[in-house]
């Protein structure tokens, strides 16, 4: 038996050891076991979820490949709804009775001469507290799958402690001052009739944002670091020149496959000059829509122009704060407004109302009496908000989290975080040892990416495919100094995995075993997880069903107009674009008597 100890009963964990025993065989006998520290399975969806939450990612780009919801199912599940997606998923591939809940990994070492490893761990007690007594498990390969989103990241705010001296009044009310971290927060309840300081504005900051104006807070004050691209999870609701769109369409689905991530030529791809060119459009076709560039209908908190675009950073896809954001900024002209117009508010906001959430800069200091002092910068926020008393008696710290694996003997070589330099799955010359879950796309989800990447490893694994050396040209274009460096495309990075395994479907090849329909459905598809096993090492015989229904439908409610200015003249804008690039490479092989070559 191969023993595989996986860390972590979420979405990554679950798909890895059902992969694994599926891959099953005499020559590679898996026998994976998982350890959860918590009682239940679902990872960071079941214990971080909070009332109202939703996924941002749609249930097509979201679902495993082989387990899907039905066709009537609605586009974004609520977190409960996805946690027993999970539950299901791991009962039908047999994948519960590997699991061991209640077992907390207390420390990892090399096994003897260096090979294999060894796994210490405890055991939860029926009152909820850590046994002392150490059990250990010899493992011939590990999966750390415990996810990004697990210890809570807490900046340092010089003069918190002022905030929360003492109770604080605001006329009849009292209130008891708080400072959490968003990993805490579970109730709307929480917020009503508090002066609120959120800090951070990724999708978690705005959903809180959202949810205490609509619990009546007093004040709502939302703080970032440096802007952030607000972009609606839904594309619908907006006219032009009278003609109304409701497609409802999820923004992930909407990048197509050819020559968008298949038949690219590396130098088109590394120089990443789809994204800048899409950028390009998108910004102008937001203008004209909406009347800012700056995200969609996002007229305050933009990101520099360095930074303002699709290969720059993470998508903040929780839209429903922004027109509470907008208000104090919003200057449309009459003219623009006649040609287009977007749906500025929510059907659920309350009539008449001028509740305002407030954008700021995060605060430098909290003065002895709790008031908020922030920076003065550029941009118009932060000029606004200095003419407003900031005294919150809650802060929310929405800052994320951070990774660290602490569980590693020192000096036997394990990688630290974010060290896997083999497609960020494993550090080189050591594939016994796999990080799956660890990136984080900019417009997409990490269960699909997780599946991926799983395939992936085992495929290294069983000498299926090789480890691989060629560039790659999916990350996310970062700072050496951002907080954040694992951020990729996610269109990129599940095609250049499945190109390094042979499961990115040659269109000639997919045509010959499964049809037009199919080979249709991948070419105006996106980076479906579904698509990749229609050939290659990891086939599914449900693949071809889900490619012509569930997936075809995604195509078809883009309607003739969107598969034509999303889909048919991109596609042929970026295939002309690497076929001269495909051309030259080709006269200068022929010239230099090399081989062509096609990817």
């Amino acid at each position: 038996m191969l023993r595989v100890v996986i860390i972590g009963a979420g979405p990554a964990g679950l798909v890895t050891c059902k992969h694994l025993l599926e891959a099953r065989s005499n020559a590679f006998p898996f026998d994976p076991v998982v350890l959860e520290q918590e009682d239940e399975i679902g990872g960071t969806f079941r214990y971080r979820s909070y009332e109202n939450a939703n996924l941002v990612s749609s249930k097509q780009l979201t679902c495993f490949s082989d387990w899907r919801l039905p066709l009537d199912h609605h586009d974004h599940l609520t977190l409960e709804e996805y946690v027993d997606y999970l539950k299901s998923y791991a009962e039908h591939f047999k994948v519960l009775e590997r699991i061991r809940t209640g077992c907390r990994v207390t420390h990892i070492s090399r096994g003897p001469g260096g090979k294999g490893h060894r796994v210490d761990y405890v055991r939860k007690s029926p009152d909820g507290t850590w046994g002392t007594e150490v059990e250990s498990i010899a493992a011939d390969y590990l999966a750390i799958c415990t996810g990004l989103h697990v210890i809570p990241s807490v900046p340092s705010i010089p003069g918190i402690e002022h905030v929360l001296a003492e109770n604080i009044s605001y006329g009849e009310k009292k209130y008891k001052p708080e400072a959490f971290h968003s990993s805490e927060y579970r109730k709307r309840s929480q917020l009503e009739g508090r002066r609120v300081l959120i800090l951070g504005c990724g999708e978690t900051g705005m959903d809180l944002a959202y949810e205490a104006a609509k619990a009546q807070a007093e004040q709502v004050v939302l703080c970032h670091r440096d802007g952030f691209l607000s972009f609606p999870k839904v594309i619908n609701d907006f006219s032009l020149f009278g003609m109304t769109f409701k497609g409802n369409l999820p923004i992930d689905g909407l990048i197509t496959n050819l020559f968008e991530t298949a038949y690219v030529h590396p130098w088109i791809a590394q120089r990443r000059i789809r994204w800048h060119v899409s950028d390009f459009v998108i910004k102008r076709v937001l203008w004209l829509l909406t009347g800012t560039q700056a995200g969609c209908n996002q007229w305050a908190g933009e990101l520099p122009p360095e930074r303002l675009g699709r290969a720059y950073v993470f998508l903040n896809k929780s839209h429903k704060a922004m027109p509470y954001i907008n208000r104090p900024f919003r200057h449309r002209s009459p003219v623009m407004q006649l040609i287009s117009h977007y749906e500025e508010d929510p059907a659920d906001m309350p009539p008449n109302t001028d509740f305002v959430v407030d954008l700021a800069p995060f605060p430098s200091h909290f003065l002895p009496s709790g008031k908020a002092v922030f920076p003065v910068n550029w941009r118009k926020e932060s000029k606004r908000i200095q003419n407003i008393e900031v005294r919150p008696d809650m802060v929310i710290y929405a800052t994320g989290y951070t990774q660290k694996f602490d569980w590693f003997e020192p000096g036997e070589g394990y990688a630290g975080v974010h060290e896997q330099d083999v497609r960020e799955v494993f550090k080189s010359g050591d594939e016994s040892v796999a990080y799956i879950g660890f990136v984080r796309p900019g417009v997409g989800a990490i269960p699909p990416i997780a599946e991926m990447q799983a395939m992936f490893w085992i495929a290294i694994l069983t000498g299926k495919a090789k480890v691989p050396t060629s560039p790659e040209a999916y990350h996310l274009l970062q700072s050496k100094t951002a907080r954040i460096r694992y951020g990729v495309d996610h269109g990129a990075y599940m095609s250049q995995l499945a190109r390094d395994i042979g499961a990115a479907p040659d269109i000639f090849e997919l045509y010959r075993v499964h049809g037009w329909h199919v080979t249709w459905s991948y070419i105006f598809g996106a980076a479906f997880v579904s698509y990749y096993r229609l050939l290659g090492p990891f086939p599914s015989p449900k693949a071809p069903e889900i490619a012509k229904t569930e997936l075809w439908e995604a195509i078809l409610r883009r309607g003739v107009g969107g598969n034509l200015f999303m889909g048919l003249i991109p596609m042929i804008f970026y295939g002309f674009v690497s076929g001269i690039a495909w051309s030259v490479e080709s006269v200068w092989r022929l010239l230099h008597f090399q081989a062509p070559r096609l990817s």
